[in-house]
């Protein structure tokens, strides 16, 4: 479980196709106080570390997560958004972050607000009823809060600090992002559906 808020960034230095499965090295200066077999969100994907190498360390995608997510996309200076799962007890100052993405997302437009930029998302119609006006949406592994929401797009705010420790600043108009949707909203749907 993890809470949407990044701490800090990896490059991706190299990465192997293994059968269906692709491996990423990442190195970050999270590295350090890894172990193997821990849970490490990848801009929004939990993935498995599998090897640790001086500041580098191993994840592997298996063909389900490559096709839910934008990590086939990834290549050799990809910046990668790093989170570590949380810590029971702690503080929770995003939302509830499963790591679990449920699609993803296009950039529509990026507009600079002079001390912010407005993004502008699109993504499957059939997400509809899990983004709400002022709901919580987990784009690329960072907790932020969705408006100006309509069928089938959302727009969020980025604060400066956001901006300039995640990747959201690589983002362009284009860009695929990993969409995590509000697990309470999943949860209250799939709820809906067994009910009717």
């Amino acid at each position: 479980m993890f809470t949407g808020i990044v701490e800090t960034t990896g490059i991706v230095e190299k990465k192997e196709v293994n059968g269906s499965n692709i491996s990423f090295w990442i190195s970050s200066e999270l590295t350090p106080a890894l172990k193997v077999d821990q849970s490490l969100a990848h801009d929004g994907v939990c993935l498995t570390i599998e090897a640790l190498d001086g500041n580098v360390h191993k994840v592997t995608a298996v063909q389900e997560t490559l096709q839910k997510t934008s990590l086939g996309n990834w290549k050799p200076g990809k910046k990668v958004n790093l989170e570590r799962a949380m810590v029971l007890g702690g503080r929770l100052d995003g939302h509830l972050v499963q790591g679990h993405v449920d699609a993803t997302g296009t950039c529509i437009s990026v507009e600079n607000k002079e001390g912010s930029w407005l993004y502008r998302f699109s993504f499957p119609d059939h997400f509809a009823a899990l983004v709400i006006e002022k709901g919580s949406i987990c784009i690329n592994g960072i907790s932020l809060t969705a408006f100006q929401v309509a069928k089938n797009a959302l727009s969020v705010a980025i604060i400066p600090y956001t901006y300039e420790h995640t990747n959201i600043q690589d983002v362009f108009p284009g860009y695929i992002v990993n969409l995590e949707f509000d697990m309470i909203g999943k949860y209250i749907e799939r709820k809906q559906e067994v009910d009717s």
